[in-house]
Parts: C-alpha cells; structure tokens; sequence
C-alpha cells in the first residue's frame, strides 16, 4: 500500500512512519508512504497557499488551485490513487467497515487541511471526504494518520499475527471482550479463573458474552448492526431482565 499525504506539515508524519509497527512494515516493503508540502505547488515566491475568505471571517482558507496542482500531481503517479480522500469534519464517519474498505486498494492520497480548511471548489476533485469525529482538530494530519493506522493493520503481513486484528473491537460488530495478563492477582482483583482452565470453548463463550455486555452496556447501538446468534438473543434478553430489575 502506498499512501501519499499532501500537508504543510510533511515533518510532522515523518517520524511516526519510521517507528513500532509501521515503521518495521515499512522496512518490510508492505506499505510506503509519500509525503508531500502543499507549498510545492503554491507557484509564487513566497509559496503562500492561503488567503482571507471571501465574505469575511476570522482565519485563512486554503487555495483551491494550489489543492488541484496537487491532486493532478498524484494522479501521475504510478500506481494512480485509488482514492483521493479530504479529510474534513463534513466528511462521512470514518468506521471499521470502511477501514477495511481503503484497505484493499493499492494507493491512497489524502489531503491534510489547515487554518479554515480548502476552498468549498475542492470537493468535487477529491472521491470521498472523510471525518473522524465530530470535533476539530487543527488540522488534518492526526485524522490521515488515524486512517492509516486504521486500514495498515488490516493489510496482510503488517500484524505478527494474522488472526489478532479479526477479534478486536468493531471487527465483530462488538466491543472487544476484556483482556487480562500476569499478575494473576493485583491488589485483590483476580483474573477471572475460567481464562486460566485451559478449556478453550468455556474461554470462547465467556469471551463472546463478556462482549456482548461490553456493548450492551455502553454501545447499545451496536446491537443494531451486529451479527447475533440466537444464543447471543438469549443472553442479551437476560441482561435486559438483570437491568430492569436493579
């Protein structure tokens, strides 16, 4: 996977690329990344690629034209993006779904706002804009890297082990399940003994309902979408029933 980042900030993602479980990625040839200055595309000499609103208005907008010599830049590239992403707060909701979406393709172009954001002209230029949260940042590298870390893991040989990315909260439709290491037992809070019987399927079914009530108790609206098993019903109809009654 290629992911190319178009920011006036390029220093900022540099050092994050190059350590822990993206960095060794990296040096294993899964993913790369190009990292690119907006400002190489300003085309005046003193590479200001901002300007007061029209309207008027506290703060600077991004140049469309600078946007667009960029993004006519990417589509250059060998391979050609597969998506040219905005991140913006109007964007839809990053989820897990579309995470797993971005990461089969080969090539990923994001552009990282600043200040007020890009000229509303942009938006027909780019394939999708994309939000992470419904708050703003100061601009949208934390937002590209949140994609990336988001959608690297997801691509095959980026994890140690393959299986543990399948699991994890979201992936199922669920909240993760707790997970508990040594000490066995730290200032009276015991791992619970059924995780230490080695009887994998009473593991298995601990874990599954200790999930479901997770997201029963704080994201109900999972419960929604998730794919639940007449047994899953069941065991959710006698948390309702505990609930009610306390």
């Amino acid at each position: 996977m290629l992911y190319t980042l178009y920011t006036l900030f390029p220093d900022l993602i540099l050092p994050w690329t190059q350590e822990a479980i993206i960095g060794r990625a990296v040096e294993a040839g899964l993913v790369s990344f190009n990292l690119r200055n907006l400002r190489e595309h300003a085309q005046n000499k003193w590479n200001r690629v901002d300007e007061s609103p029209y309207g008027g208005g506290a703060g600077m907008v991004l140049r469309v034209d600078v946007a667009a010599r960029a993004i006519s830049e990417a589509k250059a590239m060998e391979p050609a993006p597969d998506e040219i992403i905005l991140l913006s707060p109007a964007g839809e909701p990053f989820s897990q779904k579309i995470a797993e979406e971005l990461a089969q393709k080969q090539h990923l172009c994001m552009l990282c706002g600043r200040y007020e954001g890009f000229d509303a002209r942009l938006e027909p230029l780019v394939t999708r804009e994309i939000s992470i949260g419904d708050y703003v940042l100061m601009g949208g590298e934390i937002a590209a890297l949140t994609l990336i870390e988001a959608t690297a893991r997801l691509i095959p040989g980026v994890l140690g082990d393959q299986e543990s990315h399948q699991q994890d909260s979201f992936a199922t439709g669920l909240l993760d399940y707790p997970e508990y290491t040594r000490p066995p037992d730290f200032e009276g809070n015991i791992v619970p003994e059924i995780l230490a019987s080695g009887h994998h399927a009473k593991v298995k079914q601990w874990r599954r309902e200790k999930a479901l009530e997770r997201t029963f108790l704080r994201r109900p609206d999972l419960l929604e979408t998730a794919a639940l098993s007449s047994q899953d019903l069941k065991f959710l109809e006698t948390l309702k029933k505990v609930k009610a009654e306390s």
